[in-house]
């Protein structure tokens, strides 16, 4: 039951800081002990040289377990640790263009993007258009979209080409 909650160590109380009337109380052993004083719960903890830890303050009556809590800090920071570890980050990785640029090139850099698409990276497509190119901004989204036909078994367009100042931009991620 304790296993699936999320419990912020800072906020346990624990031993003598439990001041509830009654509370519901588990042995070390997983067995209920049934409803009881805090102060015996306390009692029967220090008997077995364990502590006293309210483990869900919300129930009526609050549940306590008996349990090292030592041992239970130590496995709940090595959960958070495994689970920090195995979390995927996806970056933003960044592909330059220009409107000018020739088959071959476009096809390089759609293999780069290709790479960061397949391990599971959003891939950024940039544009800088640069003096008269600004009135052509139609040839540039056409550039944008003879790259995506590359790039399109392992990409789904998250964000379409769009002009933005002297910038034409298209953001891709990967298809799952």
């Amino acid at each position: 039951m304790w296993r699936n909650t999320i419990i912020n160590l800072r906020d346990v109380e624990l031993n003598d800081r439990i001041c509830d009337r009654e509370v519901r109380v588990i042995d070390d052993d997983n067995t209920q002990l049934g409803i009881m004083s805090a102060a015996e719960a306390n009692r029967i903890a220090d008997s077995k040289n364990l502590d006293l830890v309210k483990i869900s303050p919300n129930a009526t009556p609050p549940v306590c377990k008996i349990m090292d809590f030592g041992k239970f800090k130590f496995e709940m920071q090595k959960r958070e640790k495994d689970a920090r570890k195995n979390q995927k980050i996806t970056e933003l990785k960044e592909v330059w263009l220009s409107m000018t640029i020739d088959t071959h090139d476009l096809e390089t850099k759609a293999k780069a993007a290709q790479k960061f698409l397949r391990n599971g990276d959003k891939v950024k497509v940039s544009i800088r258009m640069r003096g008269r190119q600004q009135a052509h901004a139609a040839l540039g989204v056409e550039v944008m979209r003879d790259f995506y036909k590359i790039v399109e078994q392992d990409s789904v367009i998250d964000k379409q080409p769009t002009t933005e100042g002297r910038n034409i931009l298209m953001i891709l991620s990967p298809k799952k």
